[in-house]
């Protein structure tokens, strides 16, 4: 017995020796601050074979709220989506002011082109947390729209896709490729051409993190980047033109703005930039207009938040111009714009969440702000 016990402590101390050093290796793995590889790295590494490790998750829940934002699932498909709830009155209010265009504007055709957000698709029917139909918000603005007002809706196309990357999982904007489906929508319902993605050199931004690590304080984000691709149309010509505006420290207001300027419509981002959906114009504070080599006498201004800067860029052979206004930044009058632009369709172009008091006084704003044309008047009734 005596001999038995001796070798049993003996066995122990081996076996601990040898745990001591592999604890170490899953202390170090599971530092708060590990980084598991370099920014620029990840087209020398299969991202698959990584291993993620969430350890300031709560995995036994399908979703979480963290800050603003509802956290989806762990490790390398993590996802982060922003809450909805339906708000009849804001959506009839919405209707109003695109109604209102389409008055204004009787020469013109004015289209609503219906755009959900992440939530929709991706929160899990199991999960505790809710969110409102946007299927249904859709519907009810649909309904609230004058007859005239051409309906774009890119939710059952979208619907069809939902398998593929079309939102981001790191950041509230959709991908590229979900912009793609939309405008394919919009081009139908405004019978204009539409090229299929063969027509573009596909781009990619590897490591790509944006705005959900941030907006939740989730540092899991970090470890789980995903690829931002885009495409640049490689057929055609094309040129672009900026107003680019000073915005004041708040970013509500602009506070002054440039002479119009010809420069490039996309911009380049390293691998690992946080910035890489202001890829399309370099951001939102600018107004736009691309001239195209189609020639089709169609002019589409787009009044979009920045979901709409993706899918500008998938109109450059639909439209011989491309207008592209802000839904917070604008300073001319809409009316003398659209006169002076010759521009013969106007396209709403916001996410469903995005329909705002705020986005509804801004486009009533616009309509009356710094008028010079006192042959048009402006009549909401």
């Amino acid at each position: 017995m005596k001999y038995r016990t001796i070798i049993v402590f003996c066995l122990l101390v081996v076996v601990g020796a040898l745990l001591l050093p592999l604890e170490g290796v899953r202390a170090a793995r599971l530092a708060p601050n590990a980084t598991l590889f370099a920014p620029d790295e990840t087209d020398s590494i299969d991202l698959d074979s990584l291993t993620m490790w969430d350890y300031d998750i709560d995995s036994s829940k399908v979703v979480r709220k963290k800050g603003s934002v509802l956290v989806i699932g762990n490790g390398r498909n993590i996802r982060g989506c922003n809450p909805f709830g339906l708000n009849v009155q804001r959506l009839r209010d919405y209707a109003g002011v695109v109604n209102d265009y389409q008055r204004t504007f009787p020469d013109v055709q004015v289209y609503f082109l219906g755009i959900p957000t992440a939530v929709e698709f991706y929160l899990p029917e199991e999960s505790q947390v809710k969110a409102a139909s946007q299927r249904k918000a859709i519907d009810i603005l649909f309904q609230a729209l004058d007859r005239k007002v051409v309906r774009a809706d890119s939710y059952n196309a979208l619907q069809q896709h939902v398998d593929e990357p079309i939102y981001s999982r790191t950041d509230h904007h959709w991908q590229p490729l979900g912009a793609y489906y939309a405008a394919e929508q919009l081009a139908k319902a405004a019978d204009v051409p539409f090229r299929d993605l063969g027509a573009y050199k596909r781009k990619v931004v590897r490591n790509f993190v944006g705005t959900m690590a941030k907006f939740s304080g989730d540092a899991a984000f970090k470890r789980a980047p995903e690829d931002f691709v885009y495409y640049e149309p490689n057929q055609g010509t094309y040129r672009t033109i900026y107003v680019a505006y000073t915005l004041d420290k708040a970013r509500k207001n602009v506070i002054s703005e440039s002479e119009p300027y010809q420069d490039g419509f996309f911009r380049a981002y390293p691998n690992g930039s946080a910035a890489a959906y202001s890829t399309f114009m370099g951001g939102d504070a600018r107004l736009v207009r691309v001239e195209t080599d189609v020639d089709n006498g169609r002019r589409v201004l787009i009044l979009k938040d920045s979901f709409g800067n993706a899918l500008s860029s998938f109109l450059f052979y639909s439209f011989e111009q491309v207008h592209v206004v802000d839904c917070r930044y604008f300073t001319q009058n809409l009316i003398d714009y659209v006169m002076d632009n010759d521009i013969t369709d106007i396209v709403f172009a916001n996410n469903i969440a995005h329909t705002s008091a705020e986005t509804v006084a801004m486009y009533r704003k616009y309509l009356t702000q710094n008028k010079k044309n006192e042959e048009t008047e402006y009549d909401p009734e």
